[in-house]
């Protein structure tokens, strides 16, 4: 489901979502798939879902998640950003592209900065945070009674980037 521009301006005043802008370079656009409210009984905060799109054959090429919460507390391990790429659109950027993109709108938001975590052998999302502005602020280890731990998570790199 995409929500339009409307639908997210017709949500209560107390929503924590804005209108997102274009999002687009060159053979990317972000596109707006969902806007997801938060689950307290799983720890999720309300985040937005863009599909990442290839334009030229409007093929969806992976997602990018941005999530709205405190990155001291409810995001401290996963980060306010998270994504994935398909293979077969690995290696055209454009997981970094889509930070790129998507920093002004987290301005938007009133931060200051924006944390992103990886693990630490994942060097092409290292790469993507470090061509951003991002620095490595501490790698630490996974609580086990973390769902990322679940996920197979052992330690993360923790990145900040200063919007």
């Amino acid at each position: 489901m995409t929500l339009s521009g409307s639908d997210l301006k017709n949500k209560s005043t107390s929503s924590p979502f804005l209108t997102p802008p274009l999002l687009r370079d060159n053979d990317l656009l972000l596109s707006l798939a969902r806007t997801t409210p938060a689950d307290p009984g799983k720890k999720h905060v309300p985040g937005y879902l863009f599909l990442m799109v290839h334009l030229p054959d409007r093929a969806v090429a992976g997602v990018v998640s941005l999530r709205i919460g405190n990155p001291e507390t409810d995001l401290y391990f996963p980060g306010q950003i998270g994504y994935r790429v398909r293979k077969a659109y690995r290696g055209r950027h454009y997981a970094e592209r889509s930070l790129k993109l998507i920093l002004p709108f987290a301005r938007e938001h009133g931060w200051k900065s924006l944390w992103i975590s990886c693990r630490p052998d994942n060097a092409a999302s290292r790469k993507c945070c470090e061509h951003n502005g991002g620095k490595l602020h501490e790698m630490t280890g996974m609580p086990e009674w973390h769902e990322m731990y679940g996920q197979g998570y052992r330690e993360i790199c923790r990145y900040v980037i200063d919007l």
